[in-house]
């Protein structure tokens, strides 16, 4: 059973923190299915064109439908996924109870939305696609991805010390 944080900052660092309950162990080949699972979503990415610059750049300037019709096809199908998970009290296909956890919000996430909005305007790609691109040969989204990593580090080194 989770406590209940005492302070503010054991109130941030635990709601910035995704941990996994789960309690089950398995041998290496078991992680396979991912790999597959992430391979295929990898080709519906680069075949829907979602992880195409240009495609983005057409999302940022208004002048294109289509982002905005994959995201907000995502969004309904999540919303729709998640109330039937509740409903019907669906579980993880090992039995698990799937449990969600409120948030609290705070003003951080806008300011920490719109900077990851401005860095996907200017670089064409958002975390998920980084990879995708990179498959498709597009070699410049090393950059992209590096530049992730090293500002989750960064994050991850001034977190406390940021105004919440």
């Amino acid at each position: 059973m989770q406590s209940i944080p005492d302070t503010d900052f054991e109130m941030r660092s635990q709601d910035a923190i995704c941990v996994n309950e789960s309690q089950l162990s398995h041998k290496w080949y078991h992680q396979l299915k991912y790999l597959v699972v992430g391979i295929l979503f990898g080709i519906v990415l680069v075949k829907s064109e979602v992880v195409s610059w240009f495609r983005i750049q057409e999302m940022f300037r208004f002048q294109s439908f289509h982002m905005y019709g994959v995201i907000g096809s995502a969004v309904v199908v999540g919303i729709i996924s998640v109330l039937i998970i509740k409903r019907f009290k669906i579980r993880t296909i090992y039995g698990e109870p799937v449990q969600f956890h409120k948030k609290q919000f705070n003003k951080g996430q806008v300011i920490g939305g719109l900077l990851f909005g401005l860095g996907w305007a200017v670089t064409g790609a958002c975390p998920g696609p980084i990879f995708a691109q990179i498959g498709t040969g597009v070699t410049v989204a090393i950059v992209v991805l590096l530049s992730a990593v090293a500002g989750t580090w960064v994050y991850g080194k001034v977190r406390d010390r940021l105004p919440h």
